[in-house]
């Protein structure tokens, strides 16, 4: 799995901070759903433009190539969440309800959207664009509650516990999309299990991985 940023901020930003047309947005949710169900090396033209209800030129006057799509809908993926869990954590000062509440967000939104959830089960362990998932509010909130002594944590551990912070997302997500469980029971039960890995007392861990959860901010 791939931790390291490899796609700069400013790069992802590019493919989602533009306002897309009404043809890029269907172009964009198709790749959603086709990558989510196939690796982009086996997509074609013809099998996108049918998802997406578009013409093949739309999709040529719209597309450098597949494998450029894929990185553009995977940076914009990222950038999205990690804007929305940042906007929904911002005001809290304690690293563990932030980081708890942010993996939380990931369950309800594979919940919510299912789409999302396969695309990232399906890409998260081999494409280094889905890094920054990881290297956003979950890797500053694991940085900031070693830095205040709330995590057990030593500072060169923090890539290793991220790794594993993201296996645990991950198999959650499974868990959710294969109806064994809802995503407020898992999602606490994932939060509940990283924070005592942290060093959070039981009883702790439990009252911070239940707090009620405000919905997840619109993508601005």
């Amino acid at each position: 799995m791939t931790v390291k940023s490899t796609i700069s901020r400013n790069d992802a930003a590019g493919s989602a901070g533009h306002r897309m047309t009404a043809a890029q947005q269907r172009i964009h949710q198709a790749a959603l759903r086709v990558f989510a169900e196939k690796d982009p090396t086996l997509v074609d033209v013809k099998e996108l433009a049918v998802a997406a209800k578009v013409a093949r030129g739309t999709i040529y006057n719209n597309l450098d190539s597949i494998e450029s799509l894929f990185s553009k809908t995977a940076g914009r993926l990222c950038v999205e969440m990690n804007e929305r869990v940042e906007h929904a954590t911002e005001s809290e000062a304690d690293p563990a309800v932030r980081l708890a509440s942010g993996l939380r967000y990931y369950l309800r939104r594979a919940h919510e959207e299912p789409d999302w959830a396969r695309f990232i089960v399906r890409h998260a362990l081999t494409s280094s664009s889905l890094s920054e998932l990881w290297n956003g509010p979950p890797m500053r909130d694991l940085q900031a509650g070693v830095a205040q002594k709330r995590f057990q944590l030593r500072p060169a551990q923090v890539t290793v516990y991220l790794t594993c912070l993201a296996g645990a997302v991950l198999g959650g997500i499974v868990l959710v999309l294969d109806g064994h469980g809802t995503w407020e029971e898992v999602g606490s039960d994932v939060a509940e299990v990283t924070l005592r890995g942290l060093g959070l007392p039981t009883a702790e861990a439990r009252r911070v991985a239940v707090r009620k959860l405000a919905p997840l901010p619109l993508a601005v």
